[in-house]
């Protein structure tokens, strides 16, 4: 964190010095009054003395700013520097020529060009950017589009639903077979698993058939296994291999069968390699990865790149209640070239859970509508 102190007469004073030196992200953290230093401060007004911060995370945004003020100041010294010039000529000669005159302009009006230039395409890529940041989506990944070449938000939120609309896929089938659900610990893989039991046994009336293999993390079991006993659908506990066989055995005579799957943090190459051997044990029809809305973007590259070890097919999409912009589902579906299976909106079971359309995720992405 950067902090700042500033001795000045007014807070208005103490508002511009701080916006122009650390931007407008800085916050005041505390204020007092002060005498100037000396006899005669006593008879002085009292200045005020500021605090003022701004976060690291910030700075870099306020290095972009800095970067385009240096160009400005470097204009001001360049300008200051042909001022000076003319002067001494003024002071050589009295009366300088038409052509040096001409010529003083030309190099200024140069400058100016230069300098307005750069503001405008900082004020351009400024509006973008910030627009980009507020719905949560990495503008690097919005790529096919040249974010500089727009000076209105509108214009640009339009070729953007364009190109959501075609990069968007969802995933229309029914569920039948093995179904299998992998993911990071925390994610709602369980809870999930139980919304989609639901949705399958109460609602499709197809015979559904439940298998954990999450023993480690507490609770987890008879979490399931109380949802299994409440819809009247088998459920099977597995801890090796061989049990996984002979549980799928059991349940074959089952429509769907749920398969809950342990956390496994996709760094761990060793933990998410004995996954991967009950995955093939079970020899599942869809594989889905399960992935939280409130994910951070630089955590889900590493999500993506250690579960693709075990060949997932599409993507589930928990937790958007719990979040107030969803553009990382934009991140999600781009990093990983998935479908979008299902969205999850919430802890009831079975009823928050929902195969999304298009104009549905698209909305949700820029910040169009919100899920309460």
């Amino acid at each position: 964190m950067i902090i700042k102190k500033y001795i000045v007469k007014n807070m208005n004073e103490a508002l511009t010095r701080m916006r122009y030196e650390l931007g407008k992200e800085a916050i005041i953290i505390s204020q007092r009054k002060i005498r100037d230093s000396g006899v005669k401060g006593f008879f002085k007004p009292k200045l005020i003395e500021v605090t003022a911060a701004l976060e690291n995370s910030k700075l870099e945004k306020q290095n972009n700013r800095i970067n385009k003020n240096n160009e400005v100041d470097s204009f001001k010294t360049s300008l200051n520097s042909i001022r000076d010039i003319i002067e001494k000529e003024n002071n050589k000669s009295k009366e300088p020529t038409e052509e040096n005159l001409k010529e003083e302009v030309r190099e200024i009006k140069d400058l100016l060009n230069k300098v307005i230039k750069n503001t405008n395409k900082e004020v351009k890529d400024n509006i973008v950017e910030s627009y980009l940041d507020e719905i949560d989506v990495e503008k690097a990944l919005v790529d096919e589009l040249d974010l500089t070449s727009y000076d209105k938000i509108e214009d640009f939120k339009e070729d953007f639903k364009k190109l959501l609309y075609n990069e968007i896929k969802i995933i229309e089938k029914d569920l039948v077979g093995k179904i299998a659900l992998i993911g990071p610990t925390g994610v709602g893989k369980t809870t999930t698993i139980a919304k989609l039991a639901g949705r399958l046994s109460l609602i499709e009336k197809k015979k559904v058939g439940l298998i954990t293999i999450d023993t480690y993390r507490i609770g987890a079991v008879e979490q399931l296994k109380t949802y299994a006993e409440i819809m009247n659908i088998p459920f099977k506990v597995v801890i090796t291999l061989k049990e996984m066989e002979e549980a799928i055995k059991e349940l074959e005579d089952c429509d769907v069968i749920l398969i809950d799957t342990t956390g496994r943090s996709s760094k761990n190459t060793m933990q998410i390699s004995e996954l991967r051997a009950f995955i093939q044990k079970v020899n599942a029809d869809n594989i889905s990865l399960v992935i939280s809305g409130t994910t951070k973007n630089k955590d889900i590259d590493t999500i993506l790149k250690g579960y693709n070890k075990i060949n997932y097919e599409n993507i589930i999409i928990t937790k958007l209640d719990e979040t107030n912009s969803y553009g990382c589902i934009y991140n999600i579906i781009k990093k990983s070239k998935k479908e979008i299976a299902f969205i999850a909106t919430g802890q009831n079971v079975p009823d928050d859970i929902k195969t999304p359309s298009k104009e549905e995720i698209c909305k949700l992405i820029l910040g169009e509508e919100a899920i309460c």
